[in-house]
């Protein structure tokens, strides 16, 4: 029983909390929720809208710019200056072989790096013997590297040489890279179905290293004037999409706004209804504004009242002339009733504990009067 009334107390609590909040689709947030939730917008505008396929890859070295270090003579290492991981420059002396020519000293002859680059192997030390068919250092001009893509083949028919293509390299932060189809592999993968697509990218400071993983969007088509906005603001599933729009009128109020999307690409997603171009579309915090609901207790009359200055309805709309008497005098009126209802029950309590204390007394008269046992 007493289960049964508390889920009715709930019932009906909840009910009234979902009558002051007025519009379902209206969040009101304070200034603190706001700082909390990291909320950030950005416009809704038309922009060139690329239509994109998706593929990942590889960093992976230029074959053309590994050169070897070897002796035209056999010896011995006498002299070696540099190790993996140093950057030589063309002509730089790397080692020093004593021949194996008889001599006082026996001559010797210097190893000049063949082409500017990184040491990234290294197979010799200090005293070895060498020969001339013998590699001692791997030198690789890393200035420039291959992001090669696995285009899926279904798709690769609609990539051109030229194709733009925008790569991100996650170990680098994640920064976009742009970068045109340099030229195709010569063999399909047949295992992951796909063909590559090589691109060519600058590497001033050798921060690309092959191994790396890397994610393409390759352009495939550009429209122009197209509403768009960022793919992270699309909150809900799939037949329902949202996004959340600032209130141009109420402080720290987001509306809730139902969208019907079209193609997405890996930045933005277009708007085909829903959204008008200056609308401010929640970016960062989107997600977490959609569990947000009116945990700040603040309603939509107490936000219009604030914004405005003055009284509103409970619905959020204005007062008539004739409602603001009437809501004065409901205020005083209420005033009133607090003041005697204060009152009224000061004079309860006093009028228990008067009973209380007479039906003692009288209690105790009682037993006084009886007449003793003989």
């Amino acid at each position: 029983m007493k289960f049964s009334a508390l889920i009715g107390i709930s019932c009906i609590l909840a009910q009234q909390l979902g009558a002051a909040a007025g519009d379902s689709n209206l969040i009101i947030l304070d200034a603190t929720g706001v700082r909390n939730l990291g909320i950030e917008t950005v416009e809704a505008v038309e922009r060139d809208f690329e239509s994109t396929v998706f593929a990942i890859g590889r960093i992976e070295e230029i074959p053309s710019s590994r050169s070897v270090l070897s002796s035209r003579i056999p010896g011995r290492i006498v002299s070696l200056s540099v190790f993996e991981g140093d950057s030589v420059s063309e002509g730089q002396i790397l080692a020093k072989v004593e021949s194996r020519q008889l001599g006082n000293p026996p001559p010797t002859i210097e190893l000049k790096a063949p082409q500017a680059g990184l040491v990234v192997n290294s197979h010799v030390r200090l005293g070895q013997p060498v020969e001339p068919d013998s590699e001692l250092l791997d030198i690789s001009d890393r200035s420039r590297m291959w992001a090669v893509a696995k285009i899926p083949e279904q798709e690769a028919a609609q990539v051109e040489l030229g194709s733009l293509a925008h790569i991100r390299v996650p170990a680098l932060g994640g920064e976009l890279i742009e970068a045109t189809l340099y030229r195709f592999g010569v063999d399909a993968d047949r295992q992951a179905g796909a063909v590559e697509g090589i691109f060519v990218l600058e590497n001033p400071e050798g921060n690309l290293k092959p191994g790396m993983r890397a994610e393409f969007s390759i352009v495939l088509e550009k429209r122009n004037n197209v509403m768009t906005i960022p793919r992270e603001s699309v909150q809900g599933d799939p037949s329902g999409r949202v996004v959340f729009v600032r209130d141009f009128e109420l402080p720290n109020a987001f509306v809730r706004a139902p969208v019907v999307l079209g193609e997405q690409n890996d930045r933005f997603v277009e708007v085909l209804a829903g959204l008008f171009p200056g609308d401010e579309v929640v970016t960062r915090g989107s997600y977490s504004l959609a569990f947000a609901g009116g945990g700040s207790g603040i309603s939509l009359k107490e936000a219009l009242d604030a914004a405005h200055g003055h009284e509103h309805n409970e619905d959020g709309s204005e007062m008539t002339p004739e409602q603001r008497p009437a809501r004065q005098g409901e205020k005083a009126g209420a005033h009133g009733h607090e003041h005697h209802g204060e009152v009224g029950r000061w004079l309860l309590f006093y009028a228990i504990g008067m009973t209380v204390l007479c039906a003692f007394l009288g209690q105790r008269l009682l037993g006084r009067s009886k007449p003793g046992k003989g």
